[in-house]
């Protein structure tokens, strides 16, 4: 880990902790509701996004469990949960299907974002139709180019007929308001797409093995930072390969790390309601980790860190099964 991203977050550690006064909670009403999630602003959308949202994967995106995702789906907005992550490739439009039946009644409640795969212009304004079908709404609060891996995909898309023709001319329409990357593959066409289009957020890999191996938080992250944009973390607990025995054992600890990191929120996928429970539990009880602590939960990755980034460029086991984002 280097001096310098050492420095930046404990910077960060200490605006957090003196600005914890400030973090907005809902007013508990007589029926003694238990507070709210802590709010960050999501870059300069304008929206206040709460510390933990709901990602479109797990048991979102398989076939068979309309049921049990609509009950997610509802709990997590019932808890407060104000940002939902879907994409047109998770499940083959599965995850978009069922979002889609929740957000037919209860759409003003959530800032709502999907992605294309697609890197045209054509290709995506074609998924674009299809998200706005499944998601059954007129708009999408957010339209981001999805898993972005290499350098020879962002000539793609900012070239002749590329995907970022139909980013604008969505947002020129009105059928979208802002507009975002994702990736969790390699930093580095990140930075070169950052560097040359003025997105609204990023979506990237972000958890405490992080640092051991092709790092997102060294250069990314106060890239993203310093352009103002929404960061919203995934990956935190790499489809559960973060954690082992003699590792991180705790969804607190691995949740923790990321929140003390300067992002807007967290996105995870819930298989069961009582993961979306306990995630939303950390995310109300959250105190801005230590440097130190910060430091040693980082370590207990170091011995695993390839398999908890399996989802990198080089990563230990890459292309097996939960490695989309």
């Amino acid at each position: 880990m280097t001096s310098r991203s050492q420095l930046s977050r404990r910077d960060f550690v200490k605006v957090g902790a003196a600005g914890a006064a400030g973090l907005c909670l809902s007013p508990r009403g007589a029926d003694a509701l238990p507070p709210s999630m802590p709010e960050r602003p999501l870059g300069r959308t304008g929206h206040k996004v709460r510390l933990f949202s709901l990602g479109g994967q797990a048991t979102l995106e398989q076939a068979g469990t309309r049921d049990a995702s609509l009950t997610i789906i509802n709990r997590a907005i019932d808890l407060g949960v104000n940002y939902i992550d879907t994409a047109a490739a998770y499940g083959r439009g599965i995850s978009q299907t069922y979002i889609g039946e929740v957000m037919a009644t209860r759409r003003d409640e959530v800032f709502l974002a999907t992605k294309t795969h697609d890197r045209t212009r054509d290709g995506s304004l074609r998924l674009l139709e299809r998200s706005l079908e499944l998601l059954q709404t007129d708009h999408l609060d957010l339209w981001q180019l999805h898993n972005i891996r290499t350098e020879e995909q962002i000539e793609l898309i900012f070239g002749d007929g590329g995907a970022i023709e139909a980013l604008l001319q969505a947002r020129d329409e009105g059928t979208v308001r802002h507009l975002g990357i994702t990736g969790h593959y390699d930093p580095a066409p990140l930075i070169t797409a950052v560097e040359r289009f003025d997105f609204d957020t990023i979506l990237m890999a972000l958890n405490p093995a992080d640092p051991h191996f092709l790092p997102f938080q060294n250069e990314l992250l106060p890239l993203a930072n310093r352009k103002g944009m929404g960061v919203i973390a995934m990956k935190i607990p790499a489809r559960g390969r973060l954690f082992r025995p003699d590792g991180i054992t705790s969804m607190r600890d691995a949740l923790s790390y990321v929140f003390s990191l300067p992002v807007s929120t967290a996105i995870v996928g819930c298989d069961t309601v009582e993961q979306l429970e306990e995630n939303v539990a950390i995310a109300t009880s959250f105190e801005p980790l230590s440097p130190a602590e910060m430091s040693r939960i980082e370590g207990l990755t170091a011995a695993y860190a390839m398999e908890a980034a399996f989802f990198k460029k080089g990563g230990a086991g890459f292309g097996r099964r939960g490695s989309a984002d």
